[in-house]
């Protein structure tokens, strides 16, 4: 895709049909061009476009595969209006199977909206942002990272802006079925890793006005049956939320919201010996996990000075100091959405 805008290629699919193609990014050295797939699943009749962004980091891998299947599955007699996926965003990390493209080692989620004329990343990212325009939800598939272990859960953001509320996210993501869902601050010192976390897809499209939130379905680097599941039926609640499908009565659901998060990281270097597991709540002073040196020797044990609640654990047992070993909430609470 080149001159036509996604908009147009959106208008012009036929009804009742799948449509595959690519949006162009560029050229490698060796003129191979570099494309972000797309598949449409156009609906009997008109409607809304919910967008399913399948990853942005290069070693997630679950979301691909959830809604692909989720939209190769969907009865287009019954859909109105669009479903599309990008399966990835990232061509170029998921390529190098890595988190970011290796031409500029640039998070492309902290790069939104992107430069015409910045690096590799920041290109892929402005022309993808122009494209996912069209949609009217998308949802920004992730994982934790490829060295830690955690149950599906939702990410989401509240711009001041307005114009999509955080009730409105809670009630969409709700249908996943998180085992937590995160209100995730942008500001800086927050416990969150630092970068332009306001560079996020998610946020940068609730910037223009569109429902948009994160799903991290489970762990990086490798495919889950169990996850993958989740996040079809999570797909299939929110089509039908957002009228797509045809309307289904739904009672109130519980979540477990979070306000407060922060990744916890060790001091010594060695093995590090999981003493948790994701969605267990581990009292104040108790260990997460320890760390063991090449002796033998346990060189530190884990511990919070509050009870948290695990949201991912480290499965890479091989740490250095400073590295993070744990995902955890420090505040959260059961609502009603």
């Amino acid at each position: 895709m080149t001159e036509t805008s996604f908009a147009e290629i959106l208008a012009v699919a036929k009804p009742a049909s799948l449509t595959t193609g690519g949006i162009f990014v560029g050229r490698l050295a060796s003129g191979v061009a570099i494309e972000i797939p797309y598949l449409i699943a156009k609906g009997a009749k008109p409607g809304k476009c919910l967008w399913l962004n399948g990853q942005v980091h290069g070693d997630e891998i679950n979301g691909i595969v959830a809604a692909l299947d989720f939209a190769r599955g969907l009865d287009l007699s019954a859909l109105s209006g669009s479903v599309v996926v990008s399966s990835t965003a990232n061509p170029l990390a998921f390529d190098g199977r890595r988190k970011k493209a290796p031409q500029d080692d640039i998070d492309l989620d902290q790069s939104f909206p992107g430069a015409a004329a910045g690096l590799s990343s920041e290109r892929m990212a402005k022309i993808f942002f122009e494209a996912s325009a069209a949609a009217d939800a998308l949802v920004n598939l992730h994982t934790m990272g490829t060295a830690f272990d955690a149950d599906p859960y939702a990410v989401y953001k509240v711009h001041p802006n307005g114009r999509v509320t955080e009730a409105e996210l809670l009630r969409l993501v709700a249908p996943f079925t998180p085992a937590v869902a995160c209100r995730m601050s942008i500001a800086g010192g927050t416990g969150e890793l630092p970068g332009n976390l306001a560079g996020a897809l998610d946020y940068q499209c609730l910037d223009r006005g569109q429902i948009s939130f994160m799903i991290e379905l489970g762990g990086g680097g490798r495919l889950v049956r169990e996850h993958v599941a989740q996040g079809i039926a999570g797909f299939d609640g929110l089509a039908h939320g957002l009228g797509l499908l045809p309307e289904t009565a739904v009672g109130p659901r519980s979540l477990r919201q979070v306000t407060k998060r922060r990744h916890v990281t060790c001091s010594e270097g060695g093995i590090f010996r999981v003493h948790a597991v994701p969605t267990q709540i581990v009292p104040a002073g108790q260990a997460l996990g320890e760390v063991m040196d090449l002796h033998g020797v346990i060189r530190e044990r884990v511990t919070l000075p509050f009870d948290a609640l695990i949201i991912g654990i480290r499965r890479d047992p091989v740490v250095h100091f400073g590295d993070r070993v744990a995902f955890v909430a420090e505040a959260w609470a059961d609502v009603r959405t």
